[in-house]
């Protein structure tokens, strides 16, 4: 298997035209790493595709992860297992598993190795003395973290922030503060990275952010904006999801709304404040997620 075989063509921009654009005379351009690749897509893909090239590096014949049972990183890993023929393990939340939860179908339908924990030891996972205890157990697996941000997902986020048209501000949703990290390593510091926490109380990411991008502690043009949570991980109003289905139907921009869909619906409320400097050209980073709908739907949240 040769590293070359990671490379995916870039995905597009996308400029919307919207009344309170114009208004505020602001350009958006999207950059729809939802449309990364047919199968596996988004910010998932991009802190994926280093680790797989170091496993190979380190010669493993496999990788070890963790992941929640609804998690866009448990579809990431396994579309991965699927395509390039790997050795997929995940230390998986339950202790029990609903076997009709689609992204658990998809994981088994790839061959993935589910390990199911409890929650007091799923809550271990970045202790250094359960890592070292795996590590044992899965010698011949390459280690990678839950979500997969580490300094090798940078490398594939150095990628992203490379691709994108000059910008006043570059905005994400966050979750575990990877991508927008990885946006402060290598974007202009003339341009505001913002991030928008997709959890509640997410101030804590900060001391993450700063331990994957050191340089961040030495720079003012990045922050991470923690009231768009709309009432927390997971968790989504009518108004939120009613946002969600109006951009995809009228500016033919899917969304869902546990990260994708808080980012837009944050973008929106920022320009109506007049946040924005008018003139301004912002890109946002949609970073896939949308087979969570699946699981929206299969948990009745959502109807359609």
């Amino acid at each position: 298997m040769s590293f070359n075989q990671f490379d995916f063509p870039e995905s597009p921009l996308q400029v919307i035209s919207h009344p309170l654009l114009k208004q505020k005379n602001i350009t958006l351009t999207v950059k729809r790493d939802d449309l990364h690749h047919p199968h596996i897509a988004g910010n998932k893909w991009r802190k994926l595709k280093y680790n797989l090239i170091k496993m190979q590096q380190e010669r493993k014949a496999a990788f070890l992860t963790f992941s929640g049972p609804f998690s866009n990183h448990l579809y990431a890993v396994s579309m991965a297992c699927k395509l390039f023929s790997l050795e997929g393990n995940v230390i998986i939340r339950g202790p029990h598993l609903d076997e009709n939860n689609p992204t658990i179908r998809m994981a088994r339908a790839c061959g993935v190795k589910l390990h199911t924990v409890d929650r007091a030891t799923y809550r271990l996972r970045y202790q250094e003395s359960y890592l070292n205890e795996l590590q044992q157990q899965f010698a011949h697996c390459h280690l990678i973290p839950e979500g997969g941000s580490n300094q090798f997902a940078m490398l594939g986020l150095k990628e992203l922030a490379q691709s994108l048209p000059k910008s006043d501000y570059i905005m994400c949703a966050t979750g575990s503060g990877g991508t927008l990290a990885g946006l402060i390593n290598a974007s202009s510091c003339k341009t505001s990275i913002i991030g928008i926490a997709v959890l509640k109380q997410a101030e804590y990411l900060n001391s993450d952010i700063l331990r994957l991008a050191p340089k961040a502690a030495n720079q003012s043009n990045w922050q991470l904006m923690c009231d768009f949570h709309d009432g927390g991980y997971g968790k989504f109003s009518a108004e939120l999801w009613q946002f969600c289905q109006t951009m995809r139907k009228n500016y033919n921009l899917p969304l869902e709304p546990i990260y994708s869909g808080k980012l837009f619906y944050a973008l929106w409320h920022l320009l109506e404040q007049d946040f924005f400097a008018p003139g301004s050209h912002i890109t946002a980073i949609h970073t896939g997620g949308l087979q969570g709908l699946d699981g929206l739907r299969y948990r009745k949240l959502i109807s359609h």
